[in-house]
């Protein structure tokens, strides 16, 4: 595996840490959405990969090494060795529902042979619990999941996503990875807190959230949210909920995205079940970098050989609860996973992954999500 990665901060030139020549690299191109809105981003980056797999996505922030940039783009053009991928595009706005989708991309690619799919999925308008239920529910499909919703910084205004062309809305590209010399390990792990008391989910539809034991959710989390309420949705993003569906089930972090004044309702990354028990959570800066510390020990926990590339998918309430510390998760990741690891991601509206040790695929928030790839 070979990797480059280059930068480009808002009003500069690209900074190449590696610059080698690739051949037919994957290209991973995470940047701010405004600048990936410019209609010259994409041919700029096809002149320096002319024979590259270009995937964009807009972020809450961009990862590189054990850097967090914002107002930038960041480049990672991998040329495998010894794996062979391929990427399907889909847009949301040719299907009439996300599962549809999600199975329509799913057959694309050959079930028997392929290890896993990344995906870098719209933040906006995509259900991700909606879209992975889809992916898995091709017959044959056996490989493992990761990826992420992408981001537009804390102003859930649209996100952007593409493949081989200019960055759009509504799409979700997956790349398949095929080859028994690749290893994929993944993990996710939060570092948030519940409190207050648990609650009940009294209606839903989807990932729409309507009421929490008998009254409107969106009134009860106002509530709760006191003077801060004013700054919904960005405000959500301190305090999101947990979700269990059953006594038996693992609990899932849920994101409110968006709120819908007149329906009373909360929008949420992914679905949050009928009769689900709910909590709200808090977190600290230090339990953030534990919870992304623990989350590269998990990932790194059965592995034979040492990562090469490790991708990093964190949700953006937790670059908001670090803030001028935002690099530190980044740097306890670094630390566990090795040096001689290529780090790329982003900050995203959601993250995809199994629970460690299995391999049906959850959507998570407010996590730190790694992908970590060798050959």
């Amino acid at each position: 595996m070979k990797v480059n990665q280059a930068k480009k901060l808002k009003g500069g030139t690209w900074e190449f840490t590696q610059n080698q020549p690739l051949k037919e690299p994957l290209v991973l191109v995470f940047g701010d959405r405004f600048l990936l809105e410019s209609k010259d981003i994409y041919q700029e980056i096809r002149d320096l990969y002319p024979d590259g797999h270009l995937v964009f996505g807009s972020t809450s922030g961009e990862i590189m090494e054990t850097s967090v940039y914002e107002e930038s783009i960041t480049i990672t053009a991998i040329e495998f060795e010894k794996t062979r991928f391929e990427i399907v595009s889909k847009n949301i706005k040719d299907f009439v529902d996300i599962e549809k989708m999600g199975a329509s991309i799913s057959e694309q690619f050959n079930m028997g042979e392929l290890n896993h799919l990344f995906i870098v999925s719209d933040g906006s308008f995509v259900n991700g619990s909606g879209l992975i239920e889809g992916l898995e529910s091709v017959e044959g499909f056996k490989a493992s999941i990761t990826g992420g919703l992408c981001g537009d910084g804390a102003r859930f205004e649209k996100t952007l996503t593409s493949y081989n062309e200019n960055p759009k809305q509504g799409e979700v590209v997956a790349i398949g990875l095929y080859g028994e010399a690749l290893e994929v390990s993944y993990a996710n792990f939060g570092g948030w807190t519940p409190f207050g008391p648990e609650r009940t989910i009294t209606k839903s539809e989807g990932n729409v959230l309507f009421e929490i034991d008998g009254k409107p959710a969106l009134d009860l989390y106002k509530k709760y949210l006191g003077e801060k309420a004013a700054e919904l949705p960005q405000a959500a993003l301190l305090y999101p909920l947990t979700v269990q569906q059953s006594e038996d089930s693992e609990p899932l972090v849920r994101t409110i995205l968006n709120i819908d004044e007149e329906a009373n309702s909360m929008i949420l990354a992914g679905d949050v079940p009928l009769n689900s028990k709910v909590q709200l959570m808090m977190s600290t800066m230090d339990d953030i970098a534990e919870g992304a510390c623990n989350a590269a020990e998990l990932a790194m926990r059965d592995r034979e050989n040492k990562p090469e590339l490790a991708i990093l998918v964190s949700c953006v309430g937790r670059k908001l609860v670090l803030d001028q510390r935002t690099e530190d998760e980044i740097e306890e990741v670094a630390d566990v996973i090795g040096e001689q690891a290529s780090i790329t991601g982003f900050y995203s509206y959601g993250e995809m992954a199994p629970f460690a040790g299995k391999n049906e695929c959850q959507l998570h928030n407010q996590t730190m999500t790694l992908t970590l790839l060798s050959e």
